[in-house]
């Protein structure tokens, strides 16, 4: 945050550099790139039980431990490569996430395949637009919602892992599929109507 910011934020992101930045220019934003897409999917899975914060800080070296989230090298992992990213100390070494983050780019490129994006694929379960949590305070935004659930059924149904409906949730807030931004932050202005 520069010096002399005074723009109100959601408390979430706190007065880290970090963490003001993400919430500043991703989070909520509507994404449209199928790479930024599997990034985020795999990143979510892998926060799965830890703070976002743990992995953002990570973020640079899951770049580069996954080929830069290209989906296709990622689904041609095999034992040798999970093994080694199984040491690797720039990533989370928890193995039934790694195994999922190829299961997910093999279940990923399927999507893209069938659907012509997995961009495509997403914005359809909100008619290509965001929906608008308007909430004034922290304590109503909630963890989960009937749309994530939903969301989630079908992920698993195609083979993601790591996809339950409260990874899903924070999958479509990130992905600016949902703005759960506060009514009061400068961001939930900026986005209104955004798509």
């Amino acid at each position: 945050m520069a010096e002399g910011d005074l723009r109100a934020r959601c408390p979430w992101c706190g007065t880290d550099p970090l963490y003001v930045d993400y919430h500043d220019r991703e989070w909520g934003t509507p994404l449209h790139d199928d790479r930024a897409f599997f990034e985020l999917l795999i990143l979510e899975g892998a926060q799965a039980g830890l703070s976002w914060y743990t992995i953002l800080k990570r973020r640079e070296g899951y770049r580069a431990a996954y080929d830069g989230f290209d989906p296709e090298k990622v689904a041609a992992y095999g034992p040798p490569k999970l093994a080694e990213l199984a040491v690797d100390a720039r990533i989370i070494r928890n193995r039934a996430k790694i195994a999922a983050s190829v299961a997910n780019a093999r279940a990923f490129l399927a999507v893209r395949e069938a659907f012509g994006s997995f961009d495509a694929y997403f914005w359809r379960f909100v008619d290509g637009k965001p929906v608008v949590g308007n909430v004034r305070d922290m304590r109503q935004v909630p963890a989960t919602t009937p749309l994530a659930e939903t969301v989630s059924r079908d992920l698993k149904a195609r083979g993601f892992g790591f996809v339950g409906p409260t990874i899903v949730y924070a999958f479509m807030q990130s992905a600016g599929l949902v703005n759960d931004h506060l009514t009061g932050c400068f961001r939930f202005r900026e986005l209104a109507g955004a798509s």
